[in-house]
C-alpha cells in the first residue's frame, strides 16, 4: 500500500513571513500541533506549538515575530508512492509522528501521521512506528 492511500491531504501551511500568532491560530482552528512553512509551494519549515513555546515565549519574543525566527528548517518527509511499511520504518528510525509527504517533483501533497499508519491496517507497520517513537530519546 502507498503512502498516498493513507495519507492526510488539503495540508494548511503559512508562509515564513507569517507571524507566530497567525500560526498558532491557525493550528488552533485545525486542532494540529504543528504547521508546515511554505515558500512558492515548497516547503521549508515546520513550527510546532513547542517551537512556539520554547523558541518564542520562553525568549519574550512578541507575537508579530515571523515564524521564520522560530521554525525548524531540517525537514525529513517521504513521498507519496512509498510504501506504507517503509515509510513507517523510517519514522520509526528518526523517532517523528508525522511527517510531511511529497511529489516526486518536492511539491507538498500532504502529510502522513501515527494515525495514518494505523489506518492502513498492516500491523507490522503500526507495530514498528509506535515501537520507534515510543524510544527515548
Amino acid at each position: 500500500m502507498k503512502i498516498s492511500e493513507v495519507m492526510t491531504t488539503g495540508v494548511r501551511t503559512v508562509k515564513s513571513t507569517d507571524t507566530i500568532k497567525h500560526a498558532a491560530r491557525l493550528m488552533e482552528s485545525i486542532d494540529s500541533g504543528a504547521i508546515l512553512i511554505e515558500d512558492q509551494d515548497r516547503l521549508i519549515g515546520m513550527v510546532t506549538d513547542r517551537d512556539i513555546a520554547l523558541r518564542g515565549v520562553a525568549k519574550d519574543l512578541a507575537s508579530d515575530t515571523p515564524v521564520s525566527e522560530i521554525m525548524s528548517g531540517d525537514i525529513r518527509y517521504c513521498f507519496e508512492d512509498e510504501e506504507v511499511d517503509h515509510v513507517a520504518q523510517n519514522m520509526a528510525d528518526i523517532q517523528l509522528r508525522r511527517l510531511p509527504v511529497l511529489s516526486r517533483e518536492k511539491r507538498l501533497v500532504g502529510v502522513v501521521s501515527l494515525g495514518n499508519i494505523a489506518s492502513a491496517r498492516s500491523q507490522n507497520a503500526s507495530a514498528t512506528v509506535l515501537e520507534g517513537v515510543a524510544q527515548p530519546r
